[in-house]
């Protein structure tokens, strides 16, 4: 029975990894490919490549906070962990790929925080209220961060760019810079998120975590390659009309907001970053040029993501928990 347990666990982290691929593969490059400063094959190979980086150099800071800082997993029944993070996993993948479906770029670290909280307590596990408080205030300042970074960034980069750099090389100096930051938000995702798929699987001591994050990290790609171009369509081009400069500001924020969060082992959503950056460059041209209904939608997903993925697990656990009693 427990080897049948932890080869459920694995799936399951394979499969939350690949939809964690599939939904926030745009974060990274979906900007660059809405400006058509990349096309979609060079930047899903771009994001395979740093987001795996990210994963394998520093993921292992968000891995802690979920797999023992909302529920101390480590210390809970064996067989009782092993559940706890198969139901999780497949609550917040279930989750994730409905909403990958829709086109909705929503919080993947959302859906898992949800559902970890939800599993703990189906089985009246301890679960650290204090470090989901303090995840969810950064929760609510992530989109409100990187809309800030955005607007400030793109009003210093717009006058310089077009003050002091000759005309001629704008348009290269632009490509150059696009590329680069949004490389810097596949690696900033990378170790943020991949927490997502592998934290329960180091927390149930099935890897160890080292191993977890390349495991997690290989299941991201996967996930990236093989659907990861439906959402890169909505932050690329249904939000707001990028210009080659705003995309560079709003990856730029997007990155440096999602990577001091990570250093502090926090889970936040790379989504609410890449989003809310775009919802402030996109400002500095008037809020007359921004989709206000895809945003309303987004937003309303946003809100029932660690809800809808916490009920699910919650439900299933008790289930299974009255099941084999």
């Amino acid at each position: 029975m427990y080897i049948f347990l932890v080869a459920s666990v694995m799936l399951m982290a394979v499969g939350i990894g690949w939809s964690i691929g599939a939904n926030d593969a745009a974060n990274s490059l979906g900007t660059a490919v809405g400006s058509r400063v990349l096309n979609l094959k060079q930047a899903i190979i771009l994001i395979c490549i740093f987001g795996f980086l990210g994963a394998f150099l520093q993921g292992s800071y968000v891995t802690k906070t979920i797999g023992r800082g909302i529920v101390p997993i480590d210390q809970l029944d064996k067989d009782m962990a092993l559940y706890l993070a198969i139901v999780a996993t497949f609550a917040a993948c279930c989750w994730v790929v409905l909403a990958t479906y829709w086109k909705m770029p929503i919080s993947t670290s959302h859906s898992i925080v949800g559902a970890v909280a939800g599993a703990g307590l189906a089985i009246h596990a301890p679960v650290n209220w204090k470090v989901l408080f303090d995840i969810f205030i950064c929760w609510i300042f992530t989109p409100v961060g990187s809309a800030i970074l955005g607007y400030v960034f793109y009003r210093i980069f717009k006058n310089i760019f077009y003050r002091f750099v000759n005309r001629r090389y704008i348009k290269l100096c632009m490509t150059i810079l696009i590329i680069i930051s949004g490389c810097y938000v596949a690696y900033s995702w990378g170790a943020n998120d991949v927490a997502n798929a592998t934290g329960l699987v180091a927390g149930a001591g099935v890897f160890t975590p080292t191993m977890s994050v390349i495991f997690g990290g290989l299941a991201i790609v996967l996930g990236i390659i093989t659907w990861g171009y439906k959402v890169i369509e909505t932050i690329g081009s249904e939000i707001t009309h990028l210009l080659p400069i705003m995309a560079f500001a709003a990856q730029l924020a997007s990155a440096v907001n999602v990577h001091i969060y990570t250093i502090f082992g926090i889970p936040v959503s790379t989504s609410h970053s890449i989003v809310g950056a775009i919802f402030g460059v996109g400002l500095v041209r008037g809020a007359r040029v921004i989709n206000l209904r895809i945003m309303r939608e987004i937003i309303i997903c946003w809100l029932a993501t660690p809800f809808v993925s916490g009920a699910v697990a919650f439900v299933i656990l008790k289930l299974i928990v009255m099941f084999i009693k």
